[in-house]
């Protein structure tokens, strides 16, 4: 009769423990967009929740909204003399407390009532409220739900509208609106830092692996032309980068398991009091612990590793504003020795590593101005190795960089129609470069690189807001910088404008822009035949570039918008070849625009020029009732004018981009407490350019030989690929499980990347991209 009693006593509590409701916190701060001051008092509220919960925001602008039930939820804020805000299908699960930050804009008008509406959705539009073109936010749960992104914000924004992957599917490389990848821009925490990405070379702003982890970033803004006037160094396009804050009053964790990495997050409060919390995040190479475990994947031949850290740690204080530091590093190694009985003799080792660390302060001065502090550093190293059999070698690299930065800007609302922000940022430019390589014609090294030194470079930059009413907003402002080098100053002014009519909205951008190439090109040695050398390029100037760009949106239906741009952009100051007075049609069709990456000794001049235009069309619905979809066209060209004043298509010159993606999220088990998820994206494009192999030359010589008086004019194959991920999201009571499996070209399409000619087959042939890669993942939060 015991057992049986016990046995009812387990049954009930388990029929309770599936049957229950299951909720969760959501919480977050409440700031005004325009001085990011806390609002006190702004009302928070769950949409569709019957009976209504909800919050008012205290002292400090939080608010806290328990036993949510979980699912997808939307937000209602709002405030008397405020914009209200709507924030719809926010995730909320089990493992995790959902942390929800807004700004709310005040109002040029007298509201008597607040009414929130779905034209008050903040979807997709840009942290930074000084964007008003040429910008979306890259929301972490968002681009983590696209197929086959990896959680890798750079594969994440080939989803969008003018940018396409750069040639390579194995690296996350891409190419925007036409543009050489070396344009790109990465910030972390409001400053530049050199390339966050694993297995990479010198001058790129791409890799293999991105060493940033979904679990540890913010919603970031990701922009692709006519930058905002705080913005410099780039000339293509700029990845705007956030770590979130910690969880200030709870422990949570995560593990992840998958063929990419195994990772472990955590966050916490330091000081629940004080509001201070933690945020760490751990990846070790799943391939290189399976290694050392005696499962060797790869083989004898190859040896890959890597790992990365990242973290922040934020204080509040009462007298001397908020703290944070932070931090992201990563290692990786690649290591090749090759099996003799097949010839080949060549030993290749790669050592790259990669840290970047900063402390940054928030202080008000009023409740409508503060200053904003960061002092940061960062340690780059690659080092590469080619020899054969480690008897001869063949080339030797070893690269560091060192970055120490202040960056200081003050921001001021004087009103609810004006806004002032002005700052600066000086770098100091620490460079240890060595390359030296084997002349195998007289069996002789040459050294083209052996500098160690330092170079200044200086940033200012002011910009005015000022919103004439509630619906037009105008930004105007100018960036300077100064490359203590080679004494290079540059004045770029920068202007926007936004104009919202209601389910419609006008905007604008124009100005000039400028970037930095790698310093191992200023400082790059070409040995002179008497003995000695020559720095050829130590006074080259920054590529420059004028951006003017138009916009149109339109909201069709709740949920579901319509967006055009079009945009033209005049490249001038390009570095090639310095004369046309030589015969080498190889060199004077060189332009810098055709390059990916590295540096050269050759002598160089800023003659060159190139233009890019074009037309974006995107139609995205939103996730609403579990479905989304985003698609998206893009119709370009991408010029430009080597020294001998011919102009040609750039190797990126594809002429069209066609991109679809779709998703749908499927409740499943009781109350719908689970989810499957299915995403799908598609990515059709035009191809690369190369220049077209000379047959006839090829044959006589026995070799590739390429016909470069005709440089770019061979397109290479369409490019398609179809990625889809799979996922099964549980809940359990304060734990949440998810399995995914996402597949990057499922269908093994073999994209076209070269062609050349094959002497032993006397004809040409085509190098193929190897793109297919499934990766199996396993997470839980709790």
């Amino acid at each position: 009769m015991l057992k049986l009693n016990l046995l009812l006593v387990i049954c009930c509590l388990a029929t309770s423990t599936f049957s229950q409701t299951l909720t969760q916190t959501v919480k977050g701060q409440i700031v005004d967009e325009q001085s990011g001051t806390p609002i006190i008092g702004a009302t928070v509220m769950v949409v569709g929740i019957d009976p209504p919960i909800g919050a008012i925001s205290d002292i400090n602008g939080y608010y806290r909204i328990d036993d949510v039930p979980i699912g997808r939820r939307s937000l209602n804020v709002s405030y008397l003399g405020y914009l209200p805000v709507n924030i719809p299908e926010i995730l909320v699960s089990t493992g995790k407390e959902a942390i929800i930050n807004a700004k709310l804009t005040e109002s040029l008008e007298q509201l008597d009532e607040v009414v929130v509406t779905a034209e008050n959705q903040k979807k997709g539009e840009p942290r930074n409220e000084l964007a008003t073109v040429s910008a979306i936010s890259l929301g972490v749960e968002e681009t983590s739900r696209f197929a086959a992104t990896f959680d890798d914000p750079a594969r994440a924004a080939l989803t969008y509208a003018g940018v396409q992957t750069g040639g390579d599917d194995l690296l996350n490389e891409i190419v925007i609106r036409g543009n050489s990848p070396k344009g790109i821009l990465w910030r972390l925490e409001g400053v530049e830092i050199p390339n966050p990405n694993h297995f990479t070379s010198i001058g790129s702003s791409a890799g293999g692996i991105s060493m940033l982890s979904s679990s540890v970033l913010a919603s970031s803004d990701f922009f692709t032309g006519a930058f905002p006037a705080q913005y410099g160094n780039a000339t293509s396009g700029i990845f705007d980068l956030q770590l979130r804050q910690g969880n200030f009053d709870k422990h949570e964790h995560a593990i992840q398991a998958g063929l990419l990495g195994v990772a472990a997050a955590s966050e916490g409060p330091i000081s629940k009091e004080g509001r201070s919390s933690y945020l760490v995040n751990y990846r070790y190479s799943t391939l290189s612990l399976l290694t050392n475990l005696g499962l060797d994947l790869l083989g004898e031949e190859e040896d890959i590793a890597f790992q990365d850290l990242s973290f922040k740690v934020r204080v509040p204080t009462k007298k001397f504003g908020s703290f944070s530091i932070w931090g992201l590093g990563g290692r990786n190694t690649y290591d090749f020795n090759p099996n003799q009985v097949f010839g080949d003799f060549l030993v290749e080792s790669e050592d790259q590593t990669l840290g970047v660390a900063g402390i940054t302060n928030v202080f008000y001065v009023s409740d409508d101005s503060f200053f904003e502090t960061i002092i940061s550093g960062s340690f780059s190293k690659l080092r590469n190795n080619s020899d054969s059999l480690n008897v001869k070698l063949y080339e030797r690299e070893d690269f560091v960089e060192t970055q120490l930065r202040f960056s200081t800007f003050y921001n001021q609302k004087i009103s609810a129609r004006h806004a002032l922000r002005i700052g600066t940022v000086f770098s100091r430019l620490g460079f240890d470069l060595e390359n030296q390589f084997l002349f195998q014609a007289e069996n002789r090294y040459i050294t083209t690189l052996d500098e160690n030194d330092h170079a200044g470079f200086i940033q200012g930059f002011g910009n005015w807001q000022y919103r004439p009413s509630d619906q037009l907003t105008f930004n105007s402002g100018i960036h300077v910088s100064h490359f203590a080098l080679n004494s290079q100053t540059y004045i770029e002014p920068r202007a926007g404008f936004r104009w919202n009519r209601g389910t419609h909205t006008f905007s604008g951008g124009a100005g000039l822009h400028s970037r930095m190439e790698t310093v191992a090109l200023y400082t790059a040695r070409q040995q002179l035949e008497g003995g000695g050398f020559v720095q050829n390029n130590k006074d080259l100037g920054f590529t420059r570039a004028a951006h003017v760009a138009l916009g149109f949106e339109k909201m069709l239906k709740p949920g579901l918008k319509f967006k055009t741009e079009m945009y033209y952009q005049y490249l001038y100051d390009v570095p090639v070849w310095p004369n046309d007075t030589i015969s080498d049609a190889e060199a004077l069709s060189f332009s810098t625009l055709n390059t990916f990456d590295g540096y050269t000794s050759t002598e160089l001049a800023n003659d060159g020029t190139g233009r890019n235009y074009g037309l974006e069309l995107t139609l995205e619905r939103f996730l609403t009732n579990g479905f989304y979809m985003l698609s998206t066209a893009s119709l370009y060209k991408s010029l430009y004018t080597g020294a001998d004043g011919v102009e040609r298509s750039t190797q990126f010159d594809g002429g069209y981009i066609f991109n679809f993606l779709a998703g749908k999220e499927i409740p499943v088990g009781k109350n719908g407490n689970n989810t499957i998820g299915l995403n799908g994206k598609f990515i059709f494009a035009g191809g690369k350019r190369q220049a077209p192999p000379d047959v006839t030359r090829s044959i006589n010589e026995g070799s590739t030989r390429f016909d470069f008086g005709r440089n770019y004019d061979l397109k290479l194959d369409n490019f398609f690929r179809m990625d889809i991920g799979i996922s099964y999201r549980r809940n359990r009571p304060k734990l949440t499980s998810v399995i995914a499996l996402n597949v990057q070209n499922l269908t093994q399409r073999a994209n076209e990347s070269f062609r050349f000619y094959d002497p032993g087959a006397r004809q040409i042939r085509s190098d193929s991209q190897v793109s297919f890669f499934p990766n199996l993942s396993y997470r839980i939060e709790f």
